[in-house]
């Protein structure tokens, strides 16, 4: 997944880096107008058009107002003021301008408050009117609008924002198939947004706040996909929490069988550089060993100076990364995971004919796993259990394709059209699976579809053992 920005805002940057790997597009829209984002996922759309989009939205995320071009820098051990945004509408190294006065008005003496990612750090002393004096605890270069984040008792600030539906309201008319929801705390935020974008679009919870941490069950019954939103994390929680919480979110929602992305500062020197380095390699193995569906690229690919050697980089690790992934190992551990927390029988159902394909698939060294899926819950319903053979999405729709774009292990083959039986879908899987080169005859395909009696509550509910001929 790679974050799009004004470095790969081109259609041939776009294309590029389709073709370097990015399967998932990152639309956020905490910069700029509904109107670009709009013509920028337009750009994605005719250049890149196999890549899935995930929208993402800004959430009431407090920034400062614009450091001057190119940045200045905070030096450890030096104050500057803190003040609303109408007393300094551009922060420089002596004043910094927040967006939500409120905050201001909030701070107390001794309050530490990050900027960006939490690099930059300070510290409030005292409080002159409306204005605060803090000291740079920890400095460095700060730009653009970096956000700002003080203690969580200061202001309690709710998700999606009204801007946040406004602009969801405009980009649905464009036909996208993910959403992220910024700043989650409770289920809740999510079904907000589920209610807007009804049950094809697919709802994806930031983890970035220890609410959210604490409430993660309740957030993953609800929650599509999740994004372990390091950064924004690591400002909220001690640092040395982020990767044991990065661990449990990514066991959780395997056993719930929610994709999970790892994401924020994972080759953060290729902003910068041409090379990572080998503590962020290590970084992105590390996150596939762990299991994760998807890894992505935040500034790297954004403002970057090489957003296809990013992509390129990324794309290289995960693949030697998958190389060595112990899927046997995994299987060992399957019995742990939470499969009966499924809820609906559907789901249980699903779960079940999963967990059987997943065993048929190795006792039998089949070469694929096809899921035929109209909806693309066939596909997900095995990606937990990762299989050692690739698991192919036959589906009639471009859409499903791309929504399971963020899925651990899903390539995905168009059939012609809707399949009229459940035979009639399997016998287009298979077909369409061998003339896109994942099976050839002698081979061994589990094959998976779902029931076509209800559209409103898809089961998958069929299994079976082809060869191919």
């Amino acid at each position: 997944m790679a974050t799009i920005g004004p470095a790969s805002d081109s259609p041939a940057v776009l294309a590029a880096m389709q073709d370097a790997g990015m399967d998932v597009a990152r639309l956020p829209l905490a910069h700029g107008s509904i109107d670009e984002a709009v013509a920028r996922l337009r750009r994605v759309r005719e250049a890149a058009p196999e890549v899935g989009v995930l929208v993402d939205l800004p959430g009431p995320k407090i920034r400062t107002t614009a450091f001057p071009e190119g940045g200045v820098n905070l030096v450890t051990g030096t104050e500057v003021d803190i003040c609303p945004q109408g007393l300094a509408p551009h922060s420089s190294e002596e004043r910094i301008g927040v967006s939500l006065p409120e905050l201001v008005e909030s701070l107390q003496e001794g309050d530490r408050v990050a900027l960006g990612d939490g690099g930059v750090a300070l510290m409030v002393e005292k409080r002159d009117g409306y204005t605060v004096r803090a000291r740079v605890l920890a400095g460095g270069k700060v730009q653009g609008r970096p956000g700002v984040t003080a203690p969580a008792t200061r202001l309690s600030l709710k998700t999606p924002t009204p801007e946040d539906i406004e602009r969801l309201e405009v980009l649905l008319a464009e036909g996208i198939e993910s959403v992220a929801v910024s700043f989650v705390r409770t289920a809740s935020d999510l079904e907000t947004v589920k209610s807007l974008v009804g049950r094809e679009v697919l709802v994806c919870a930031k983890m970035e706040t220890p609410e959210a941490v604490g409430e993660m069950d309740d957030i993953l019954r609800v929650a599509d996909t999740v994004m372990v939103a390091r950064g924004d994390l690591g400002v909220r929680v001690p640092f040395e929490d982020v990767p044991h919480i990065q661990k449990k979110l990514i066991r959780s929602c395997i056993a719930w069988g929610r994709p999970v992305i790892t994401a924020t500062q994972m080759l953060e020197s290729m902003v910068n550089s041409p090379v990572p380095t080998r503590a962020e390699v290590t970084d992105v193995a590390n996150a596939v060993f762990d299991g994760t569906s998807a890894v992505m690229l935040s500034g790297e690919s954004a403002i970057g100076v090489d957003p296809v050697n990013a992509v390129a980089t990324m794309a290289r690790i995960a693949r030697r990364a998958d190389l060595d992934f112990d899927s046997h190992q995994w299987s060992r551990n399957l019995p742990i995971q939470h499969f009966a927390s499924e809820g609906a029988g559907s789901a249980r159902i699903t779960a079940a004919i999963g967990a059987a394909a997943w065993r048929a698939a190795i006792d039998e060294k089949a070469a694929v796993v096809i899921a035929c899926t109209n909806s693309g819950a066939t596909a997900r319903a095995i990606t937990r259990y990762r299989p050692p053979c690739p698991i192919v999405a036959a589906t009639p729709f471009a859409f499903t394709a791309r929504q399971l774009t963020t899925s651990w292990g899903v390539d995905t083959v168009l059939v012609p059209a809707e399949a009229k039986s459940t035979d009639e879908a399997v016998d287009n899987g298979i077909e369409a699976a061998r003339l896109a080169g994942y099976a050839k005859p002698g081979d061994v395909a589990v094959v998976l579809a779902g029931s076509l009696h209800d559209p409103t509550s898809p089961v998958t509910d069929t299994l079976r053992l082809v060869r191919i001929y």
